[in-house]
């Protein structure tokens, strides 16, 4: 392992510049980074006064991301953590104005442009959306995704920022994206905690960029705890670069070049990024950066003092090896500056970052002063035309004497005026209310909007386009309908591309892609491991580079290896960038009614609950899922295409423009009309309730059947609740367990689209049972919903209306 970092020579290349020009540069990254520890600083006694939530700071990391900035160039990216601050000034991505902005919550993007308030202090992302839906230019900037909480969380997308450059430097036909890519010589810089290098979403990365040989440059801020857990706790041999030796590439051998270097030593750390970037960008080889003897000096985050765990040694280690005050002493010893310049440097900054931290202050409490003001009035204004005037004007002077208040204080304030004047008609009152109303609307932009970005290129915005037969269109395998569409579609748009576990050379399972990868080639559709989590981070960083990936998860069960990436990741998303952001990834998998707990996943409650931010599309054969393929591929929003495991041998006549037609989402379809009982069901289960309809015909019972075809978003025209009207009795089939997907349809229905108010029977719902299916066919049968199951439990419904026309079974 290449360790010369550690032994540096103690001089910057400066053969290029003057000894003023060298200066020049050293000082101006001192100045940075000091300004940024001063920010660290402010910022912990913000939160601590209470004009912030909460702080998490990059204090103690200055000078190794001065030098990981230098390194850094126009169409690179980042995928970091909470730690980056210093890097964010010193590229540019970033400044004080917005430090403190985000500290504030700041819900505005002018202010804020990583988050528009919605994310805690130092979660950094750059907008690559424009207002109208479409791309920045990414070649010409630099970029940083964004970041979010979970520590490890980021790493499966910097595989996919990095494995993007790898596809528009090998595959050709993609040199027209120059919008995206300089000819691949971008590079992804991640960077992690020492702590979060135990978590497996980090190896799972490092394993797949290894494999597949892609410009990922990891960083990994060594300070030797994980809040309060020291290194030994966590790490093999307490060293993460030492246990990830066999990781370094050998001749003849793919793998990594791994480096260490010291936090504090400023010519090491720089002589490093240069040397490990330049090869990462040239050879496209991975490379992970270990920066050693690191120090936090404030500690985790404003939740707790690391004095509770550190021993007195090791804080006074840390206050002799801040990284800072070692920069400062080497700048001095080597003549870049004089103690006194270096004393009017950092009183500089000082009142630079102070002065920054006030400007946003007063203007965010200026900005909420005026809507508190304006509430009080029209409080005090109601109060002199109703009872309860003593009252009202209290609520107004507490409202006016807030210290720090918010916006919350001034809608509790009107909303508890307004209850005390409930029986009040006066026109005072209507004023306020118009008022709160609009000022709702705003604050439902600020803090409510963007689940989707809700662009003009939006899959909802597709144009219909109705599915056409040749008058022999022949029947087939319904893996050969969905086999014809992605062929179509691989050969209308070079941006798309495939992957996943058996995805390539067989076709995957299911033979979807089926001699695909012979037609375009492995660079298009492409095999993985078996790593679930990184096939979906790989599939975002995709799509947030201006590609159209579909990334396979083989079934649906196996979607719980990659939720944290799809819930904490891609789904929120777009929201916590307020629409800055977009990746339109499309994760394909397939599950329902197989057997065997592992291979019969219908988890469609942990999917809805926890994808908010993806569109969940459950077609109930392949022409369905044709049609969504194709919107979808011509949208701009992530979606997950759930696939009937036992549907791809079933007959299906092949469409005329398999290509081109489409689905579109949230449009419910009545399969058969009805007018006793409305049924509710997607997937599998459809074609056992079509069954059930025919012999519930021959009870007399008249059943209208629904399909939603996409639970995000649900049926958008409420097709559901008319039928209701029609009906009155509802009768919802679900393969997930009680109270799962069911209780959501339940909402959406009853709630949403007031079909309460239709109903003269009580709402059932027919689902499997509270355990996953046992394997074989009789542990489906007693499982899940049977034909005989929904044939009774429409009966049954049946029979509480009418009795005697329709007595009991048993």
């Amino acid at each position: 392992m290449p360790e010369t970092a550690i032994h540096a020579t103690g001089r910057l290349n400066t053969a290029e510049l003057s000894f003023d020009d060298f200066k020049k540069i050293v000082i101006n990254d001192y100045r940075i980074g000091y300004e940024s520890r001063q920010a660290s600083l402010i910022g912990r006694r913000e939160v601590l006064t209470g004009k912030a939530k909460f702080g998490i700071f990059g204090d103690g990391k200055e000078v190794a991301q001065l030098a990981m900035a230098k390194a850094f160039k126009k169409g690179d990216w980042r995928a970091g953590y909470y730690r980056d601050q210093t890097f964010m000034f010193a590229t540019g991505m970033s400044n004080l104005l917005e430090f403190f902005a985000q500290l504030y919550a700041y819900p505005d993007i002018e202010k804020d442009p990583a988050s528009a308030g919605r994310q805690m202090n130092c979660h950094y992302a750059t907008r690559f959306v424009n207002a109208d839906g479409t791309w920045v230019n990414q070649a010409e900037t630099m970029n940083c995704a964004a970041d979010i909480s979970t520590t490890g969380g980021h790493m499966p997308r910097l595989l996919g920022l990095a494995y993007a450059s790898k596809l528009y430097r090998e595959n050709k036909e993609l040199a027209y994206l120059d919008k995206f890519s300089l000819s691949g010589n971008e590079v992804a810089f991640g960077t992690i905690g020492n702590g979060s290098t135990s978590e497996g979403l980090f190896f799972e990365a490092l394993n797949a960029a290894g494999v597949l040989q892609v410009p990922m440059a990891i960083s990994v801020w060594d300070d030797e705890y994980a809040i309060s857990v020291p290194a030994k706790l966590q790490t093999t041999k307490e060293d993460i670069s030492e246990i990830l030796k066999g990781f370094q590439r050998e001749p003849g051998t793919n793998g990594y070049e791994i480096y260490k270097v010291r936090g504090w030593d400023y010519v090491a750390l720089c002589e490093t990024y240069e040397r490990a970037i330049a090869l990462c960008r040239k050879e496209h080889v991975p490379v992970l950066i270990h920066i050693i003897e690191m120090t936090q000096p404030q500690g985790h985050s404003t939740s707790g003092s690391h004095e509770r765990y550190k021993t007195k040694d090791r804080l006074a280690w840390e206050d002799e090896h801040d990284c800072l005050l070692q920069m400062r002493k080497w700048m001095i010893t080597s003549a870049v500056a004089t103690e006194a310049e270096m004393d009017e440097i950092e009183a500089t900054a000082k009142k630079y970052v102070r002065d920054c931290q006030r400007q946003v202050w007063n203007e965010l409490s200026d900005e909420i002063r005026l809507e508190l003001n304006e509430g009080a009035r029209l409080i005090e204004k109601l109060g002199e035309h109703v009872p309860a005037r003593d009252e009202l004007n209290e609520i107004a002077a507490s409202l006016r004497d807030c210290i720090d208040p918010g916006r919350k204080d001034v809608f509790a304030a009107i909303r508890k005026t307004l209850r005390l004047t409930v029986k009040d008609n006066v026109v005072q009152k209507q004023q306020l209310i118009n008022w709160l109303a609009e000022e709702k609307i705003k604050n439902e932009d600020r803090f409510n909007s963007k689940l989707f970005n809700g662009t003009v290129y939006s899959p909802l915005n597709v144009s219909p386009v109705p599915v056409r037969y040749y008058e022999d269109s022949k029947f087939m395998d319904g893996r050969e309908v969905l086999n014809a569409c992605f062929d179509a579609n691989f050969e209308r748009d070079k941006t798309i591309v495939a992957f996943g576990e058996d995805v390539g050379s067989i076709g995957d399972v299911n033979q979807g892609f089926a001699g695909l990868q012979n037609k375009y080639g492995d660079l298009r559709i492409t095999d993985t491991g078996i790593r679930e989590a990184t096939i979906i981070g790989q599939g975002m960083g995709l799509a947030m580079r201006g590609l159209k990936p579909i990334a396979e998860i083989q079934y649906l069960d196996y979607l719980l290896y990659s939720i944290n990436v799809l819930s904490d990741d891609l789904a929120s998303l777009s929201y916590r960038t307020r629409g800055g952001q977009k990746a339109p990834l499309i994760v394909r998998t397939r599950g329902h009614r197989l057997e065997g707990i592992w291979h019969s996943g219908s988890p469609l409650g942990l999917i809805l609950n926890s994808m908010r931010g993806l569109h969940i599309c459950v077609p109930r054969d392949m022409t369905q899922a044709a049609g969504m393929y194709n919107v979808l591929l011509r949208g701009d929003e992530p979606a997950l295409v759930i696939e009937c495991l036992n549907g791809y041998r079933l007959k299906e006549r092949l469409p005329a423009n398999v290509g081109e037609f489409t689905v579109q989402l949230g449009k419910a379809e009545i399969l058969k009309q009805g007018t006793d009982i409305t049924v509710i069901s997607y997937g599998s289960t459809l074609r056992i309730v079509m069954e059930a309809a025919k012999e519930l015909e021959k009870l007399g019972i008249n059943i209208e059947v629904i399909d939603p075809q996409t639970l995000y978003p649900f049926d958008t025209e409420n097709v559901c609740g008319t039928s209701l009207k029609k009906t009155s009795k509802l009768l919802i089939v679900d393969e997930d367990l009680p109270g799962a997907a069911s209780a959501y349809i339940l909402q959406r229905v009853l709630e949403a689209q007031k079909g309460y108010y239709s109903l003269d029977a009580q709402p059932r719902t027919l689902s499997a049972k509270d355990h996953r299916p046992p394997y074989g066919s009789d542990g489906d049968y007693f499982t899940k919903p049977s034909l005989d199951d929904i044939i009774e439990a429409v009966y049954s419904l049946m029979n509480e209306s009418d009795p005697h026309r329709y007595p009991a079974i048993y």
